[in-house]
């Protein structure tokens, strides 16, 4: 399409140069003119396109629907269009493309078309999509509670975990106040809170996080602890509340509290089963001599000319009550050494794990770093659980303690199978072994705590025995100690039948 003058010249360098791609089409949909950017777009060149049609560009799938535009444009039904198509590229890609078309009269019609390329907006699209997807993904796995709110309190988001721990399904929970998840007098303060940071920056919650209460649907109430983080997004600001139920943490914190006393209960009992030992082999022998003396003193008496029968009497009356004490402390003794252990087949890893729970309470907080590795492959043991994970306590509490003034505080809880047999392993950087206790740490009344009694040691050392097994203790190469025990297998034969 020729122009005459200068200004065909400068028609021709705006259409040429135009950022947008451009195309003539006559009514027969032949293609008599386009731009640079038209060519870039499709990949042919101009004389390759000036033979064509412009449904040999566009998709199949799409040509139906732009020839019934075009011809309702044709006949006067519409002024102008605007349609979303694909057209394809020489080498065969589809092009997304948005295509506005309207008529101009220059001596003869034709169709003016401007053609916008709409793949740089899909693949916006598609980094949205992905991106909400991702964002979807999070709050359907994550096990705490997700909730975000804007500036003021309204709910926009409202995870899975969230619909379970507070009974509201999302779609009723978003568009309402955050309020409706917080029991009085929680629910009157917040938008006072939100205010005041709004206006102060003083942080409460945000960024600090603290346990507070949470209210469910059903209008029931939970312990939570609740983290708030700020985030600016598109200029707006949102945050979003991390919520973690504690009604689980504690149950098990009573539960521990419970096992708790149970071992000490047991340590308790250990402690009286050793010390009545102890006394019982302490005080027979002087019971012994008592009567030996007094039975002595009888018979002098009987050999005396002149009998003093009070003097006989109060005598043999000692002699029985001595002879009766000495009845009730073999008895004692005997029911100590004799006593049974309730013993049962245990993995002693998984005995050694609850044990190391307990036992680690508060370890973090005191700056002690743990290694815990339990191998797989120890044997099974038959042992009395309660008593072993009492030594197992035992020594991993002395261990802490052991760590208290030390710059490094590692704590190393082992298993592993040792020859056939169950090892367990305690390993600390404290203050070490000094040598003159190193030879009598296992017995009773050896300690080197300012307040111990010294018959913690022992008991372990009598619980571990009294098993078939052996306890000892070595210096750490590192700096601390090591204390070791090992307990035998279970039987060939009882734990293949066990299996089986």
């Amino acid at each position: 399409m020729e122009r005459s003058g200068g200004s065909d010249d400068h028609y021709r360098l705006l259409f040429e140069e135009a950022g947008l791609a451009i195309k003539w089409v006559t009514p027969e949909g032949h293609l008599v003119e386009v731009n640079r950017s038209f060519c870039d777009l499709v990949g042919y060149h101009r004389d390759e396109l000036l033979r064509s049609r412009y449904r040999d560009l566009t998709h199949p799938g799409d040509v139906q629907r732009d020839e019934t535009l075009f011809a309702r444009l044709l006949s006067g039904e519409i002024p102008s269009y605007s349609i979303e198509k694909r057209y394809v590229h020489k080498d065969g890609t589809p092009i997304h493309v948005r295509v506005t078309s309207s008529l101009v009269n220059i001596g003869t019609v034709h169709r003016l078309s401007i053609v916008q390329d709409m793949r740089a907006n899909d693949v916006a699209a598609q980094r949205q999509q992905e991106g909400e997807a991702r964002f979807r993904a999070v709050l359907d796995t994550i096990k705490d509670a997700m909730v975000v709110i804007d500036e003021r309190g309204t709910i926009e988001a409202f995870s899975h975990s969230a619909e379970r721990m507070f009974g509201y399904a999302a779609g009723e929970a978003i568009g309402r106040n955050v309020k409706i998840l917080m029991p009085s007098p929680y629910q009157e303060r917040h938008d006072g809170y939100l205010s005041h940071y709004m206006e102060t920056g003083e942080r409460r919650i945000i960024g600090i996080g603290r346990v507070i209460t949470g209210l469910r649907k059903d209008g029931g109430s939970f312990p939570m602890e609740l983290s708030v983080a700020e985030v600016m997004l598109e200029g707006r600001r949102i945050f979003t509340g991390f919520v973690r139920d504690l009604t689980g943490r504690q149950n098990a914190e009573r539960e521990v509290a419970t096992l708790q006393a149970e071992l000490s209960h047991v340590a308790r009992l250990n402690e009286m089963g050793h010390m009545g030992s102890t006394l019982a082999h302490e005080l027979n022998q002087p019971l012994t001599a008592i009567v030996n003396y007094l039975q002595a003193c009888h018979r002098l008496l009987q050999n005396q000319p002149t009998p003093v029968p009070r003097i006989q009497d109060a005598i043999e009356k000692a002699t029985a009550q001595a002879n009766r004490a000495g009845q009730v402390i073999r008895r004692l003794r005997e029911f100590v050494q004799k006593h049974e252990i309730e013993r049962r087949k245990e993995d002693i890893n998984e005995v050694v794990q609850e044990a190391i729970g307990l036992a680690l309470v508060g370890a973090k907080s005191a700056g002690v770093v743990s290694y815990i590795n339990l191998d797989p492959n120890v044997p099974p043991v038959l042992i009395d659980k309660v008593q072993i994970q009492q030594v197992v306590l035992n020594l991993v509490r002395n261990a802490i303690e052991a760590m208290a003034h030390s710059k490094d505080r590692v704590l190393k809880i082992d298993t592993q199978n040792e020859n056939r047999e169950a090892l367990v392993r305690v390993t600390d950087t404290g203050s070490g072994l000094a040598p003159k206790m190193a030879d009598n740490l296992f017995k009773p009344f050896q300690t080197t705590k300012s307040t111990g009694m010294g018959i913690g040691l022992s008991i372990c050392r009598s619980i571990v025995e009294a098993q078939g097994g052996r306890i000892w203790a070595e210096r750490n190469p590192a700096g601390g100690a090591i204390f070791s025990f090992t307990l035998p297998p279970v039987g060939t034969e009882e734990a293949r039948s066990d299996l089986e």
